[in-house]
């Protein structure tokens, strides 16, 4: 008589556990199981053996012990081929196991609940089910690991035509060891946060695809969109589209920008973004009062733009934004009539986000066969004092408008330079090999609205030629780092020229 196969159930997430075992039970398999699992297949009529009758010891230490036993891991661990391993495994009385269904305590669920706290947290790491997984993962060729809900059709289609296949075995294998190495990793940064960084000289990333992508920068790469399983919200990978078709790479690298231009302004803000640097940002009193001044800003390089408000999209704004071409529209709601209207075009993406600060991100950059890992710039310049060194002081309403542009300027890639009036861009020069290259494009976008208004830049000016070329336009205010060992340069060509000029003491490079 054949000996019927066994399989071992352990599931915190009980997903279509019921369904699957019940099929399991039809085709013969002798199920084992552990703890709350047992009794929910047990009340649900499923013919299912208590683990403790096969390791012949109860559960102890509230559950922290109960799979860990040589009568579990022989049976998933023993080569079937190997005369030496099933000699050994007969004479301790060991049977062999040939599935094993895991998942794990749910600690990230845990650490996300407002009313965890440290003890909380550490008894829910899971010890035994990731030792089940692993050693099943390992022995794949003899035994199939199941780790996600998802498969289970495709282990009951393949068993109704005879067995697992090895290569859905081996697909199997592999997502478990990439499920209890992400699980570990989300353990690994919980804990790191209670001990000193230094003391630690490993990272650990924790991602999980989100889609496919139609392609990367260009068609002819392949490309993927990942998230950080460690994080919930506040960022582009968890937005919500409700209209539009598929982003691309390129529009999830500039939604990204824009997210996080928003996020530096309290009162109402747009921002339009064209790969990957701002081409108009303002505020206003209202969303719709802000929008128009970013279009106002640029109206040729918003065409086929990114729009990202920090306000809901009202229907007077929407009547708006739809006279123009935009590819997307972010912003954390949109009103039912602004649905009504922004729909009517059927390719125009929609995404609304929560736009919470979350300040203790890290920034990763990849390069070849490394990783640069720093904080994120959450440098606030409402926060910090300024200092004045120019005979000309600027008025209240200038400083409010030269912060208005730093905060810009600090998303805009370096070399950087923005000019601004009324808290609106008027000209925005990126990503020059040198600043007054960088100016030049800003004055020349600003051209004569640049009388009067506001010049910010990213970094110190090395020399004086920024301002000269700023004073043929007649800027009234310059806010910059400071910090060059030719301060004085500018300091007096400001003097010379009328010009106040503000020194945050901190610069907002951006590669």
């Amino acid at each position: 008589m054949k000996k019927r196969k066994r399989v071992l159930i352990s599931v915190s997430d009980k997903t279509g556990i019921i369904e699957f075992a019940k099929k399991l039970n039809c085709y013969n398999f002798e199920i084992i199981s552990t703890g709350g699992t047992y009794s929910t297949l047990l009340e649900n009529g499923i013919n299912v053996i208590n683990i403790s009758d096969i390791t012949k010891f109860p559960e102890m230490m509230d559950g922290r012990v109960k799979t860990l036993h040589p009568n579990i891991h022989g049976g998933i661990l023993a080569v079937r081929d190997n005369e030496k391993h099933i000699l050994e495994i007969s004479n301790m009385n060991i049977e062999t196991i040939d599935m094993v269904v895991c998942n794990l305590y749910p600690f990230k669920k845990t650490i996300e609940n407002e009313n965890n706290t440290f003890e909380i947290a550490i008894e829910n790491i899971d010890i035994g089910g990731p030792s089940m997984i692993r050693s099943a993962a390992k022995n794949h060729k003899f035994v199939t690991v199941i780790v996600d809900p998802n498969d289970y059709d495709r282990v009951i289609k393949e068993i109704e035509k005879g067995e697992i296949s090895n290569k859905t075995k081996l697909s199997f294998a592999n997502k478990a060891f990439f499920h209890t190495s992400l699980y570990d990793s989300i353990i690994a940064n919980y804990l790191n946060k209670f001990v000193d960084e230094e003391e630690n000289d490993k990272i650990i990333l924790a991602y999980e695809k989100k889609k496919t992508l139609r392609y990367g920068e260009n068609p002819h790469q392949k490309a993927y969109f990942y998230k950080d399983i460690t994080k919930k919200s506040g960022s582009i990978a968890f937005s919500n589209q409700i209209h539009g078709k598929e982003l691309s790479y390129n529009n999830i690298n500039d939604a990204d920008v824009a997210i996080s231009i928003i996020k530096e302004f309290e009162e109402p803000v747009c921002v339009a973004v064209k790969h990957m640097n701002p081409c108009g940002v303002a505020v206003g009193n209202t969303v719709y009062e802000a929008f128009v001044k970013t279009y106002e800003a640029d109206k040729i390089s918003i065409f086929g733009g990114i729009i990202a408000s920090n306000r809901e999209i009202d229907e007077q704004t929407a009547i708006k934004m739809n006279e123009i071409f935009l590819e997307i529209i972010i912003a954390p709601s949109f009103s039912k009539k602004a649905l009504d209207i922004l729909k009517t075009k059927k390719n125009l993406r929609l995404i609304t986000i929560d736009i919470t600060k979350n300040k203790d991100e890290n920034q990763f950059v990849s390069v070849s066969g490394g990783l640069l890992v720093q904080q994120n710039d959450f440098l606030n310049i409402d926060e910090i004092d300024i200092n004045i060194p120019t005979k000309v002081k600027p008025s209240e309403e200038d400083i409010k408008c030269a912060k208005f542009a730093y905060k810009v300027a600090k998303f805009v890639k370096s070399n950087a330079i923005v000019i601004a009036k009324s808290s609106m861009t008027i000209g925005i020069g990126p990503g020059q090999t040198n600043r007054v290259g960088a100016a030049k494009i800003a004055l020349i976008q600003a051209g004569d609205n640049a009388k009067n208004a506001v010049l910010a830049s990213d970094a110190f000016f090395p020399m004086s030629d920024t301002v000269e070329e700023a004073a043929k336009y007649g800027i009234k205010t310059i806010i910059q780092p400071g910090g060059s060992i030719k301060d004085n340069e500018s300091i007096e060509a400001c003097n010379k020229y009328g010009i106040a000029m503000i020194f945050t003491g901190y610069r907002h490079f951006k590669h």
